[in-house]
């Protein structure tokens, strides 16, 4: 029953793909010029452990626009199918069951993440801006990323009433974390309390699997944090989507 919300999803893509170009990919890539490979050839390989500032921030970038696409993808998408287009309605009146609905979407959303990462990534080699050909592995590490926050923003996202809310979030919690989680400079330059709290953020771990990956410093045990931090997050987020899908969803 999930594969026939996902054939509504990319059905609807069919017809609006051209849309989320600027926003899921063009937006990142204008950001790997401009600061990659513009304004970060006045950073000395030095300040970076002998790394060039554009193998330091494509993977971060590439983890950072995971997280933005999925904020785009689940949490306005998701409000907006139950408070605005009420697509979310009409598949409720089918015998699709929330979880049906839930994980549909859910299957789209990985699909859009997937899909940009995987663009970025090419882009990525393309500008030299990875050391290690486990840089194929950051395509799985961005989509992980994304859907740590995918989930948890759908199960948030389908009982938020004002549309308004949904922007703070994007600009007081999001946005930020772009700062504080080592996308454009190392943690390092934080304070120490800054420090020691983006380890919690699970845009750091996002981060630094990428980076690790594209740069050949990757290790088991380190990826192996990541992962779990990250699923656990992605995993918490659909047990939470069941319960609040089915009390928003159930007519």
């Amino acid at each position: 029953m999930l594969l026939r919300e996902f054939s509504a999803w990319m059905l609807r893509y069919r017809r609006t793909w051209r849309s989320t170009i600027v926003v899921s990919v063009a937006n990142p890539l204008l950001f790997l010029l401009a600061i990659g490979a513009g304004l970060g050839r006045l950073v000395a390989p030095e300040a970076l452990d002998g790394m060039t500032y554009l193998e330091f921030f494509a993977p971060g970038m590439l983890a950072a626009a995971a997280m933005q696409n999925a904020y785009i993808e689940s949490a306005f998408r998701v409000n907006g199918a139950l408070r605005r287009d009420r697509s979310y309605v009409v598949a409720a009146a089918t015998p699709l069951e929330p979880r049906d609905i839930m994980a549909g979407h859910l299957l789209f959303i990985t699909f859009r993440i997937a899909s940009s990462a995987l663009a970025f990534a090419v882009v990525m080699v393309a500008f030299g801006a990875s050391r290690s050909p486990m840089v194929v592995l950051t395509v799985p590490a961005a989509l992980l990323t994304g859907l740590a926050f995918a989930t948890p923003l759908a199960a948030w996202a389908v009982t938020v009433e004002k549309f308004g809310t949904l922007n703070a979030v994007f600009r007081f919690v999001l946005m930020p974390m772009y700062l504080l989680s080592g996308t454009f400079f190392t943690l390092d330059s934080l304070p120490a309390w800054l420090h020691t709290a983006a380890y919690a953020l699970p845009l750091w771990h996002g981060v630094d699997l990428c980076r690790t990956l594209s740069l050949g410093t990757a290790t088991l045990a380190g990826s192996l944090v990541h992962v779990a931090y990250l699923g656990a997050f992605a995993a918490g987020g659909v047990a939470v989507a069941l319960v609040t899908y089915r009390r928003h969803l159930h007519y």
